[in-house]
């Protein structure tokens, strides 16, 4: 399935966004690349995951949709988790929120 914005579809989308020193950009999304492609996709639930960076190299914002709240917390709950958001820790700042899309305007 690929990544579709729509109100009401009954998907839970996870942003993370992740602050980070430019020189650490690239770092930062091979490490979220490579959590994503051998871990979080495997994961009950997931949908689609995609990256935006800023343009100046110091944020990564990640969008991930989800069958459900309960899937993500399922991934939170993977032992390999812990390693992996250590690894991030070191060189970023990051926050998550599971939200609801509410509204979406197309041409």
């Amino acid at each position: 399935m690929d990544t579709t914005i729509r109100v009401s579809d009954g998907l839970t989308t996870l942003v993370n966004i992740f602050t980070v020193e430019p020189e650490n950009h690239q770092k930062l999304v091979e490490l979220l690349k490579g959590s994503t492609e051998t871990m979080i996709s495997k994961t009950p639930g997931w949908i689609s995951t995609n990256f935006l960076s800023t343009k100046d190299s110091r944020r990564v914002i990640v969008y991930s949709q989800w069958r459900s709240v309960k899937d993500i917390e399922t991934m939170r709950q993977n032992p390999e988790m812990g390693p992996y958001l250590q690894r991030i820790a070191a060189i970023a700042k990051f926050d998550a929120m599971a939200c609801d899309v509410t509204y979406v305007h197309h041409a």
